[in-house]
């Protein structure tokens, strides 16, 4: 006798939303776009473009999640520094939009948190000295002023939350001599201690974690001068972990100190490399879009954003973008719809 049921299998469960989170293989109609879908796994992870910023800049300080992102200060580009700039603008996964300015105009800040309540801390401004310990809390609507940074850096590594963030490294411009830092200040929500200090001094380097367990990476010194060192940070002190595989400058990243991203950066010419640390090592994956530098980031490994930043691309004077990209993770649910093709 035959049995219907083995022969046509399971039914095919209809639903208005698509399923989160994902299995691998899993089938399902959208009721509501009339699709019949797929969820896959990626292999490598991947970019897709985001919404457009409304400023195009680099060298800002940023915060949040893929999601909803925040973005501070930095240098508008092309000619003459009276182009750094207070604006801080909000994303929500789809459109940028203007907020409250910063007090202060300043670019190559350090920033962390989340959107609705983050840090700025650092930068370059423009009058002497040239650079600032000024720290800023914003609290989802506006920008409010307090205690400043032991040390006045710009250029420097972030990473941490609102009332718990780590500062590294960094620019002490002036003077020339000695300009790469290797100091390391930590932030409880009132002020800031300095702590124990990177083993490599260096500006421009990038950021990921949090205050007990972050990871700093790349940067610049005199000689040699593009960095590809990395180090991690238990809370207390710095370990050096194996470099990235590409020394560069201004690098941007996100992400957690066992799995983060490293992306762009400037190594005599803009770079466009991605680069995955898996808490081991680091290796090479899917390049960003465009060679970019100076990007601000938000987010984790497996949902991030990159937004802004110098890029050779941009049209001369502002040699900057409005341009952002969503990063996905490797090993990540995907959904396809499933076609006749």
């Amino acid at each position: 006798m035959t049995t219907y049921k083995g022969i046509n299998g399971f039914a095919v469960q209809s639903v208005a939303t698509d399923p989160s989170p994902l299995d691998e293989g899993q089938v399902w109609y959208n009721n509501a776009t009339y699709a019949f879908k797929l969820a896959t796994v990626t292999t490598a992870g991947t970019w897709a473009s985001g919404g457009n910023m409304n400023t195009a800049r680099y060298g800002y300080g940023s915060a949040g999640t893929q999601t909803a992102a925040l973005g501070f200060g930095g240098y508008i580009g092309g000619g003459a520094g009276v182009n750094t700039t207070t604006a801080t603008e909000a994303y929500d996964g789809t459109t940028w939009t203007t907020v409250s300015s910063m007090p202060l105009a300043r670019r190559y800040l350090g920033g962390c948190g989340t959107q609705t309540a983050a840090l700025g801390f650092g930068g370059y401004v423009l009058a002497a000295p040239y650079k600032t310990g000024q720290t800023t809390a914003w609290s989802g609507s506006s920008w409010t002023v307090v205690n400043s940074m032991n040390t006045a850096r710009t250029s420097l590594a972030s990473f941490g939350t609102q009332t718990a963030a780590i500062g590294a490294g960094g620019d002490n411009y002036p003077p020339a001599a000695g300009r790469p830092s290797n100091v390391t200040e930590s932030y409880n929500g009132t002020s800031w201690t300095t702590v124990n200090s990177l083993n490599t001094a260096r500006r421009g380097l990038g950021g990921a974690g949090i205050q007990t367990a972050g990871l700093a990476f790349g940067g610049y010194i005199e000689t040699p001068v593009y960095q590809a060192a990395s180090e991690s940070w238990n809370g207390t002190s710095w370990t050096t972990t194996p470099s990235l595989n590409t020394g560069r400058n201004r690098v941007s990243g996100f992400g957690t100190q066992t799995i983060a991203i490293a992306l762009g950066g400037y190594n005599g010419a803009g770079s466009n490399s991605t680069e995955l640390w898996n808490g081991t090592s680091w290796t090479a994956t899917t390049n960003y879009p465009t060679a970019v530098d100076a990007a601000g980031t938000a987010g984790t490994n497996t949902a991030g954003l990159a937004f802004g930043g110098s890029t050779p691309a941009s049209p001369a004077p502002s040699y900057s973008t409005v341009a952002s990209q969503e990063w996905t993770g490797a090993g990540t649910g995907q959904t396809k719809t499933i076609t006749t093709s």
